[in-house]
């Protein structure tokens, strides 16, 4: 998982080295958000996940960000800065974690950690998560990486997560999800006769679960629009 987390932020860091410091102040493809806010957010999540891989090597609860409104106020404050500052940061950050992450014990990946929000997960899951902001981000940018461009293990891998968290939410409707191009099925919540079918792509199918345009037609059976799945995240 190391070196599929590699290989997204060598993608990421092209297409960021690539823009110019007015490009970085252009509106990205998150409402309100330009690509230097898109970018410092990857950077500071790289600290915060770093936070969890030393909490699993020491055993000493460190949270990854001291607040929700610091980390509000650090993206606000590195939005602004240079293309190269942005893209020094992103690149500096990313060299740490993967420092930090080969060098952990085989035993400190069990141990549970947890992030400013949800509940507590092995330590291992990290990566999963670092590999999630750095591919969906990048898409983000609008900066000729976008769904399509995923990886089609990225894609299958993230689903199956994705639809399983749904799974739970008893306000998402059920509905089958058919991936054209892998032949896989994904299911949210229980699949019966009122499920709604949608196909399409399985970069389509994923940008639309998590709130995320994309250049794929997807289709619905019974006809009509996409079902009304609740905000993800």
């Amino acid at each position: 998982m190391i070196e599929q987390n590699e290989g997204a932020f060598d993608r990421l860091l092209e297409s960021a080295s690539a823009l110019s410091d007015d490009q970085m102040r252009e509106p990205s493809l998150l409402p309100g958000w330009s690509r230097g806010h898109v970018l410092t957010h990857v950077a500071r999540n790289c600290d915060g996940l770093l936070n969890l891989l030393t909490w699993a090597e020491t055993g000493v609860e460190t949270p990854q960000y001291p607040s929700v409104e610091a980390r509000t106020a650090d993206i606000e404050a590195g939005a602004g800065r240079s293309a190269d500052e942005l893209t020094a940061d992103v690149g500096s950050t990313a060299k740490a974690f993967f420092a930090r992450a080969r060098a952990l014990p085989e035993e400190a990946w069990l141990t549970k950690v947890r992030m400013i929000r949800g509940p507590a997960f092995p330590a291992w899951f990290v990566l999963n998560r670092r590999l999630f902001e750095v591919e969906v981000h990048h898409a983000d940018l609008g900066a000729n990486y976008g769904p399509p461009n995923w990886p089609d293990w990225f894609v299958s891998d993230e689903l199956y997560r994705v639809t399983g968290e749904y799974a739970q939410d008893p306000s998402c409707p059920p509905a089958v999800l058919n991936d054209v191009n892998s032949g896989r099925q994904y299911f949210l919540r229980a699949s019966d006769a009122s499920a709604t079918a949608v196909t399409g792509a399985g970069y389509a199918l994923l940008a639309w679960l998590i709130g995320r345009e994309s250049d794929g037609e997807m289709s619905v059976d019974p006809a009509g629009p996409l079902p009304d799945i609740p905000s993800y995240g």
